[in-house]
C-alpha cells in the first residue's frame, strides 16, 4: 500500500520503521531536513521536506496515488489540516494524531465532521493500557479482544512459584481453570510452546483467558488478583492526567509529584480528588516523606527515559509497589530487562500497533479481517484477532486436520459470547472472533496462518 507519513519525530519513525518492514511503499514528510535524512537512510522509504499541511508537499509526497495518510506531528490542529488537505488532494483514508485533552472529549465529532477514518490519542492509550495493569498487578501487561471478552496477560515466573520446573502439559492439571500457554519468551527467545514445554523461573509467560478464568488461574498459582488501593504518579504531564481520570473513577486513590509548580495548579483544578505535589522526585527525601515505602503503585512519568528508570529502580527497593515505567526513546533490550523495571509502557509502540492494525485491516480479503493486533513477548511476536467471514477456507475442518504454520497457536475462539479455548476437534464457524498468536510478522488474512 502506498502510506504518507506526516511527521518524523519519535512515533512518526516508529510507524515508518514497522510499516516498511512489512514491504509497504512509505513517504515521510517533515520540515526538519535532518530528521528526514535519518529516516531515509535507516529504512526504505521516501522523504520530502516541507509543511505536511501544503498541497504543493503533499502532490510531491504521492497524495494522489496513496492509500493513507498518517498524520503525527506535535500539533493536533496541524495534524487535522493535514488530513483535511489529503481527504480533498487524494480522497484516500486518514489518521490523525489528537492528544489534547480538550479535544478528547468531542472526538467522535471532529473524526465524523472532517471524515477521518481514525483518530489515535498516544497518551491516553499508554494511560488505559496502565490502568489494566493496576487492576490486575500480578501482570506485567495487559491486553484485551472481542470487546473485553477475552484478555492476553503476560507475567514473569517467579523463582518459588509452582509453575517453575513443571511442562505445559502438567499445568492444565495442576491449575483447573480454562486458560492457554500461548508464549514464553526466555533470555532472546520466543517460544509458541507444546505441551511438554517446561516452564523455568523468570520466564516470561503469555496467557489467554476469559476474565473470569484468568482470575482464577492467578489464585490458585498463589498470586495476588486485586487491584491497587493507591497510584503515586511522578510527573504531571498528559499520560498522568488521563491516568488519574481513569484510576480515580475507579476508586484508586492518587498522589502525583510534579516539580513544574504551573503545572501543579493546573492539575489541581482538573483533578480535584486527587493530591498534587509540588516537588522533585529525584530528590529521595521527597518520596519518602510521600509515603513510597507504603504505596501500592508506582507509575513514572517524566519526559527523560533515565530519569523514569532511576525513580522506579528507588520504588522498588524502598517498597512492594506494582511500577510501571514509561520508555520512549531507550530501545527494549536485555540491558533495560535485566533491571526489573516492572511493566513497561512506550506509547510509540502502541501507537504503531494501532497504524498497523488498520493498515492490515484495509489490506484483507474475503475471508477475514484483522480487527485487533498487539505485539507481546517485547514485540517478538503478535497477537491477532481476526473476524470470520464467509467463504473463509478454515470454516467447517477440525484444527488438528488443518495444516498451520510453524510457530503459530490458534490461542482462542469467541463465538456467541462463549469463549471456548480450542482443541483438535475443534471447528472454526463463520461469524467467530479468532486469536491466533505467532512469531511469525505481517499475518493479514486468517488464511495465511495455513501453510501453502
Amino acid at each position: 500500500m502506498r502510506i504518507i507519513i506526516v511527521g518524523c519525530g519519535k512515533v512518526g519513525r516508529t510507524i515508518a520503521e514497522q510499516l516498511s518492514e512489512e514491504n509497504h511503499d512509505i513517504a515521510v514528510i517533515d520540515p526538519n531536513g535532518v530528521a528526514i535524512h535519518d529516516v531515509t537512510n535507516n529504512f526504505d522509504v521516501m522523504g520530502v521536506v516541507g509543511n505536511g499541511a501544503s498541497y504543493n508537499v503533499q502532490m510531491e509526497a504521492g497524495i494522489e496515488n496513496a492509500d493513507i495518510l498518517v498524520a503525527v506531528t506535535g500539533s493536533d490542529e496541524l495534524n487535522l489540516l493535514c488530513c483535511l488537505i489529503a481527504k480533498k488532494a487524494g480522497d484516500c483514508s486518514t489518521i490523525a494524531r489528537v492528544r489534547n485533552p480538550m479535544y478528547n472529549k468531542e472526538i467522535n465529532f471532529i473524526k465524523e465532521e472532517l471524515g477521518l477514518s481514525m483518530t489515535i490519542n498516544p497518551e491516553f492509550a499508554a494511560a488505559t493500557e496502565i490502568s489494566r495493569v493496576l487492576r490486575f498487578p500480578s501482570a506485567i501487561k495487559i491486553d484485551t479482544f472481542a470487546k473485553g471478552k477475552v484478555e492476553l496477560l503476560e507475567f514473569i515466573i517467579n523463582e518459588d512459584s509452582m509453575l517453575h520446573d513443571i511442562s505445559v502439559a502438567d499445568v492444565t492439571k495442576k491449575v483447573k481453570s480454562d486458560v492457554l500457554i500461548c508464549a514464553v519468551k526466555r533470555g532472546d527467545e520466543v517460544v509458541i510452546p507444546n505441551g511438554s514445554f517446561m516452564l523455568k523461573e523468570n520466564d516470561v509467560v503469555s496467557i489467554v483467558a476469559s476474565p473470569l478464568n484468568s482470575g482464577s488461574f492467578f489464585r490458585q498459582i498463589g498470586v495476588q488478583t486485586h487491584q491497587v488501593h493507591n497510584a503515586m504518579i511522578v510527573g504531571g504531564g498528559t499520560i498522568a492526567y488521563y491516568l488519574s481520570e481513569i484510576l480515580l473513577a475507579m476508586g484508586i486513590d492518587v498522589t502525583i509529584i510534579e516539580k513544574d509548580r504551573e503545572r501543579c495548579e493546573q492539575l489541581s483544578e482538573l483533578l480535584p480528588n486527587a493530591v498534587i505535589i509540588n516537588g522533585d522526585a529525584t530528590n529521595q527525601d521527597i518520596l519518602i516523606e510521600e509515603g513510597i515505602e507504603h504505596c501500592e503503585s508506582f507509575v513514572s512519568l517524566t519526559g527523560i527515559d533515565e530519569g523514569n528508570i532511576f525513580l522506579s529502580l528507588f520504588a522498588r527497593n524502598r517498597s512492594k509497589a506494582k511500577i510501571v515505567t514509561k520508555i520512549n526513546r531507550i530501545s527494549f533490550d536485555d540491558i533495560i530487562h535485566t533491571f526489573n523495571l516492572g511493566s513497561l509502557i512506550c506509547p510509540k509502540f502502541i501507537t504503531a500497533e494501532y497504524i498497523v492494525r488498520y493498515v492490515r485491516a484495509m489490506q484483507n480479503t474475503i475471508g477475514s479481517n484483522v480487527e485487533t493486533l498487539y505485539r507481546i513477548a517485547d514485540s517478538d511476536a503478535e497477537a491477532l484477532e481476526f473476524k470470520i467471514r464467509e467463504n473463509t477456507p478454515l470454516v467447517g475442518i477440525p484444527l488438528e486436520e488443518l495444516s498451520l504454520k510453524d510457530h503459530l497457536l490458534i490461542a482462542c475462539v469467541s463465538r456467541n459470547r462463549k469463549i471456548i479455548i480450542p482443541n483438535g476437534k475443534t471447528q472454526i464457524a463463520v461469524g467467530d472472533t479468532v486469536i491466533v498468536v505467532t512469531t511469525q510478522k505481517g499475518l493479514q488474512d486468517i488464511k495465511d496462518i495455513l501453510k501453502k
